[in-house]
């Protein structure tokens, strides 16, 4: 049997603090779905009182401290009989305990030494009112707007962020046209982009300075 499909009952402080991580991502999941979706963690050292963060727990009336479902045991039971081929997730349709139409997602959690060690289950109320399902995937308020890059290596990143920078830098009167690069230089600093590999290469070939300058305007940003 391979340890890593095997639940336990005893976790190591990694472990705990990977299941104390999750914890953070079901209210990240949360904020972003909205309240059609239930979002569930497990902690299977007590399958009698296994959930230990739930969000949007209306839907099913369950709260922390309630015990695992009998389909996600049986799916433990299943991966601990198959061993490394057992499928560490299922995707299934159900109902909820009114007989609504339920579409669920159900993750097992790995710990420090490849032991089952929590749950990450997901369902979606079907029969959630459509505006809410819709109300979180609108437009987000113009305060809560991001222009975000999205790039599909990092010599892309760089050279976006380089250009979006230049023009904002461009269009601020206030900036002197010999202290241009060096504002350059600290939008982009700010946004961490120096921490890309190529990053000082690209921006100072791009900005016709040496390499050193640039170094020389990161390390007086560094020193403030």
């Amino acid at each position: 049997m391979n340890p890593r499909n095997t639940p336990t009952d005893k976790i190591t402080a990694v472990d705990q603090l990977i299941l104390e991580s999750y914890k953070t991502t079901l209210d990240a999941l949360s904020a972003y779905f909205g309240e059609a979706f239930e979002f569930v963690l497990h902690d299977l050292r007590d399958l009698d009182h296994s959930i230990i963060k739930i969000n949007n727990g209306f839907h099913s009336g369950r709260k922390e401290g309630a015990p695992i479902t009998d389909f996600a045991l049986s799916m433990l039971e299943e991966i601990r009989q198959e061993g490394s081929s057992g499928k560490a997730y299922k995707v299934y349709a159900s109902q909820s305990k009114h007989g609504k139409p339920v579409k669920s997602t159900t993750m097992v959690i790995f710990g420090e030494k490849e032991n089952t060690i929590g749950l990450l289950c997901i369902n979606l109320y079907l029969d959630s009112p459509l505006m809410s399902l819709l109300q979180n995937f609108s437009l987000v308020p113009q305060s809560d707007y991001i222009a975000e890059i999205f790039s599909s290596d990092s010599d892309e990143l760089i050279d976006r962020a380089l250009e979006k920078a230049k023009t904002t830098v461009n269009a601020d009167n206030t900036v002197a046209p010999s202290q241009k690069n060096k504002e350059v230089i600290a939008l982009l600093y700010y946004q961490g982009i120096f921490n890309l590999k190529n990053a000082v290469q690209s921006i100072s070939r791009d900005l016709g300075i040496s390499r050193n300058t640039v170094y020389l305007h990161i390390r007086s940003l560094e020193e403030k």
